[in-house]
């Protein structure tokens, strides 16, 4: 009862900043997310087929699926695309996400074009390199998987089966998540880390920190937050998709119940925040990051929705995300909203390096998944 109660007060008092003029009113922190990226800081015409972009595309054909704000956002989502028609490709798992949007509009208007270039998407998609266990290589110049791939190829994949009905493509983004953790995931948390080197060949993004693979492992050491929320989404999107009594099933289940178990004590009671690396909450260098909460408290709600995990435990996280995301890390924009503490674009290192990351205010693919957390939890809360 206190944190519902925390929850009405902190959204009322965020609500009540807001009067909005515009031809359609906003009065909802999701709706107004939404609002701000559309109208003020990535118009359509603006859009870039990369996958920071791509994953507030992939919100917005979340809500038209729902059919929330349909006529709003359908617009906004064809423009997009269509200015980036040219630009299209899958020769990165960075690029490959944007496709989901070509599957989408190929299903809702029966448009060849786009459907002749979804699947284009995915033969290029065919051609990545991969690690010598099948997993798609995150870079080109060298072998390397990281965990940001497995949610950049798989929302496609899921796209893509939604439009075709071919299981198949289900069954690829499963392989790859499967692949992935087999050289990421720590067995007994169930987190994953970074990023693992196939070869012997020094990194050549200038992002990464030097070195991070020269150990016996060839992978960093940490946990990173919004690396293991890409994982968790992608769990609970495939498995809104298959029935329960799919063979992959109950590994997915496993996986899922396991990182929030792993997740649930390492939230910050004060803020209803995860921290960068979560498993040190409260570190001095360490800070709370809004991405990753959004992201773990999504698939906590969804797990809840899907009957996986149990609503009289896990409820309570939820909510203290909710209202901690609301009381800290939303902050005003004119009539929008944008979101602040987020960690920066982040490739792989040590502690020190994920503790240095740039804190930044306003990226798109917060927004995208805050406003999938938002949607989620008030389906979930309206039963």
């Amino acid at each position: 009862m206190k944190k519902n109660l925390i929850t009405c007060v902190s959204f009322l008092s965020i609500m009540s900043l807001f009067s909005c003029s515009s031809e359609k009113e906003f009065n909802r922190w999701g709706d107004k997310l939404t609002q701000y990226v559309v109208e003020e800081y990535m118009p359509a015409k603006d859009y870039i087929w990369n996958w920071n972009e791509a994953v507030f595309l992939k919100s917005a054909v979340v809500r038209c699926e729902n059919n929330m704000d349909k006529d709003y956002l359908f617009p906004y989502i064809q423009t997009a695309v269509d200015s980036t028609f040219g630009d299209a490709n899958g020769h990165h798992p960075n690029a490959v996400i944007s496709g989901l949007g070509l599957a989408y509009l190929a299903q809702t208007t029966g448009e060849s074009r786009y459907k002749d270039k979804a699947y284009e998407i995915f033969e290029q998609y065919k051609n990545i390199p991969r690690a010598t266990n099948g997993g798609v290589s995150h870079r080109e110049e060298v072998i390397e998987l990281w965990d940001d791939t497995v949610y950049m190829v798989g929302e496609f994949l899921m796209q893509m089966y939604k439009l075709t009905g071919n299981k198949e493509f289900l069954l690829e983004a499963i392989s790859q998540l499967k692949k992935h953790a087999e050289k990421l995931e720590d067995p007994e948390t169930g987190l994953w880390y970074h990023g693992w080197d196939n070869d012997t060949i020094p990194s050549q993004d200038p992002c990464c920190q030097p070195g991070w693979a020269e150990n016996p492992n060839r992978r960093n050491n940490e946990f990173w937050g919004r690396g293991n929320g890409w994982i968790l989404m992608t769990l609970v999107d495939l498995m809104e998709l298959l029935p329960k009594n799919d063979e992959n099933y109950p590994y997915l289940e496993a996986s899922i119940t396991q990182k929030i178990n792993t997740l649930y004590p390492l939230q910050d009671e004060k803020t209803g925040h995860w921290y960068q690396l979560p498993i040190y909450p409260g570190e001095e260098g360490n800070f709370i990051e809004s991405s990753s909460t959004a992201m773990f408290a999504y698939a906590a709600a969804k797990g809840i929705a899907l009957g996986i995990l149990p609503a009289d435990k896990y409820m309570p996280m939820i909510d203290h995300a909710y209202a901690g995301l609301e009381a800290n890390s939303l902050q005003p924009v004119g009539k929008y909203l944008k979101m602040k503490n987020i960690c920066g674009g982040t490739c792989i290192g040590d502690k020190d390096y994920y503790y240095n990351r740039g804190i930044v205010d306003g990226r798109a693919y917060a927004f995208g998944i805050a406003t999938m957390f938002y949607d989620q939890y008030h389906q979930l809360t309206a039963k």
